[in-house]
C-alpha cells in the first residue's frame, strides 16, 4: 500500500518579498518604517509607558536617540520589513508592525514586532492595520499567514483569535528573550480561510457597523468565530 502524500500545489508561483507603502485603507495607512520620518514620532508615541516593551526582543528606550539608532538597524535588516502605522482619522502615527520569518519559496510569512502607542490602541486603525497587512500577504500569493507571540502575553494572543487566527500549540522552552525563558504560541490563517475572513473584517470595518460614538455594532470575535466554526463545527 502506497504511503499518503499530501495534496499537489497546482497553479501557485512562489510570491515576491514584501516592498513598499500598504493600503491606505479606511482608518490606516502603513509606510515603510524610516528613522528620519517616523522614529520622533513613534517615540512620542510611547515614551514612558515602559510595559509596551515587556514582551518585546527590544526596549524599552531610554531615549529618542536611542530610538532612533534602533530604527535605522530595523530599516536595514534584510530578515524583516517594518511599518509605520498612521490612523487617518486622527494623523497620529503610533505604531509599527513588521513581517518577518519571509519563505516565499513555502509561501509563509509572519507578522509580528507589533507594537501599538496608547493612543492606537483598541481602535478602528489599529484592526485595520492588521488587516491590510495579512490582505497584502495573500494577494501576493502567500499561503500561510503566522503570527507568534509569548505565551504569557494574552493580550497577543487574544488579538490572534480575535482576528481568525487558528491556536496550533505551544513551543515550549522556544526562546530565550532579555534572559528569561519564553514558551511561544502559534498561530495561523491560511489561504483558504482568507476569503471568508475578508468578508468577515468588511462587516466589521464599515461604517455602517459603528454607532454614531464609535461603539461597535457586531463585534469582530463573533464574526470570525462564525468563520472558523465552518472548519469546526466544534466551535459552534
Amino acid at each position: 500500500m502506497a504511503n499518503p502524500l499530501g495534496p499537489p500545489v497546482d497553479d501557485w508561483t512562489p510570491p515576491a518579498l514584501p516592498s513598499g507603502p500598504i493600503g491606505p485603507g479606511r482608518y490606516a495607512a502603513l509606510e515603510p518604517l524610516d528613522a528620519e520620518r517616523h522614529a520622533a514620532l513613534l517615540y512620542r508615541a510611547w515614551d514612558g509607558v515602559d510595559a509596551l516593551w515587556d514582551y518585546m526582543p527590544v526596549g524599552p528606550f531610554g531615549s529618542a536617540a536611542q530610538y532612533h539608532r534602533w530604527v535605522r538597524q530595523a530599516e536595514a535588516d534584510p530578515a524583516t520589513r517594518f511599518f509605520a502605522i498612521r490612523d487617518l482619522e486622527t494623523g497620529q502615527t503610533a505604531g509599527v508592525a513588521s513581517y518577518l520569518r519571509m519563505d516565499p519559496a513555502n509561501g509563509s510569512i509572519e507578522v509580528g514586532n507589533i507594537c501599538f502607542g496608547p493612543v492606537l490602541q483598541r481602535t478602528r486603525a489599529a484592526t485595520e492595520a492588521m488587516v491590510l497587512m495579512m490582505q497584502w500577504a495573500f494577494e501576493a500569493g502567500y499561503r500561510r499567514y503566522e503570527w507568534k507571540c509569548n505565551a504569557l502575553n494574552r493580550p497577543s494572543r487574544a488579538a490572534a483569535q480575535r482576528l481568525g487566527f487558528s491556536y496550533e500549540g505551544t513551543f515550549r522552552q522556544h526562546m530565550v528573550v532579555k534572559g528569561l525563558n519564553r514558551d511561544t504560541a502559534w498561530f495561523s490563517v491560511i489561504d483558504r480561510e482568507w476569503p471568508a475572513l475578508k468578508q468577515a473584517y468588511d462587516v466589521w470595518l464599515s461604517p455602517t457597523n459603528f454607532t454614531d460614538g464609535g461603539r461597535q455594532i457586531e463585534s469582530l470575535s463573533d464574526l470570525t468565530r462564525l468563520v472558523r466554526a465552518q472548519d469546526d463545527p466544534t466551535l459552534e
